[in-house]
């Protein structure tokens, strides 16, 4: 060998083994269907009447309209019904069974159905990801424990264990939102444990023990960024079983009591008007099916982004 050969050879680098390694694939961002973006404006605009309903809402939800409100010119009728009115420049989406305005009924509900699922969707998960996560890193008697008094609270049906505490302390908004959350954490428990459990077999875990790396370290540097993802997935969907558990509650008379409006117990006050072709139980009706199937839509497009790995670990 020459030796200007030798002088660049001996000028080059010794390749490392990190060098050797692929580059990392670039993170995709995530590409809703022209379905999905749709339901995103569908999901903004409930929530923004969660904010602005109640002021923007044409009247009160407990306010009776007037009678002289619906006498028609050149009618004789001097106190015409008030009750199942049909859509108009009063009410742009007719009355209720007591005549209050169903639009503005709405408004105020949404404060109410998604305020209150909302924050048992969060409560439920504060409890549920903390306990999981305990019982993933905190050894078999910890891990036993938890998840056989979860086992035994999974295998309660929740309509009936909700029936038997509201009956028996009664239904106000944070005996609702206390209830629902603790019903719920156990469902996020199991799935944030299952998270857990896998992430602290995972080599790079592994490596950070060998390095010395406190278990708290582990817990917010490992464990909860890996498994973000899949529980804001999660969330989605516990957030719309949620908004059916607290419809279904009112349904039965067991939610949000009245004077307040939410969209359950609307329907099960104005199925009277049913027969009489009145919209008044449709609306609410229509308004938890949008909410509901929009954030479903959502769920579906983040989980395929996941290449459909998510929805399958989803309970």
């Amino acid at each position: 060998m020459t030796e200007d050969a030798l002088e660049n050879a001996a000028g080059r680098e010794t390749p490392t083994a990190f060098e050797e390694l692929p580059d990392a694939p670039p993170r995709r961002r995530i590409r809703f269907s022209l379905v999905g973006k749709v339901a995103i404006a569908v999901v903004v605009f409930w929530m923004a009447m969660v904010v602005l309903g109640p002021s923007i809402a044409p009247y009160h939800e407990a306010d009776f309209l007037d009678e002289s409100l619906f006498i028609e010119e050149g009618s004789d009728e001097l106190y015409p019904a008030t009750d199942y009115q049909p859509p108009s420049a009063i009410a742009w989406l007719g009355t209720d069974y007591l005549g209050r305005d169903i639009l503005s009924r709405i408004l105020f509900g949404a404060q109410a159905t998604i305020g209150i699922s909302l924050i048992s969707t969060f409560l439920a998960y504060l409890v549920g990801i903390t306990l999981g996560i305990a019982a993933a890193v905190g050894g078999t008697v910890l891990d036993s424990s938890l998840s056989r008094i979860n086992d035994a609270f999974l295998s309660m049906p929740t309509i009936m264990m909700a029936m038997v505490v509201i009956s028996a302390i009664g239904s106000t908004i944070p005996i609702l939102i206390v209830l629902t959350g603790l019903i719920y954490a156990t469902s996020v428990f199991r799935i944030a444990r299952a998270f857990g459990l896998d992430i602290m077999v995972s080599d790079f875990v592994e490596a950070a023990r060998v390095r010395g790396e406190g278990i708290w370290w582990i817990i917010g540097r490992e464990i909860l960024p890996n498994m973000i993802m899949p529980m804001a997935t999660d969330f989605g969907l516990r957030f719309v079983y949620i908004i059916l558990f607290i419809s279904s509650l009112s349904f039965l008379g067991l939610g949000v009591q009245p004077p307040q409006s939410d969209w359950g117990s609307m329907v099960r006050e104005n199925l009277s008007g049913l027969p009489y072709g009145a919209i008044a139980p449709l609306v609410p009706a229509l308004a938890i099916a949008t909410l509901t199937i929009a954030i479903n839509i959502i769920v579906d497009d983040v989980s395929a982004h996941s290449g459909g790995k998510l929805a399958g670990r989803m309970v």
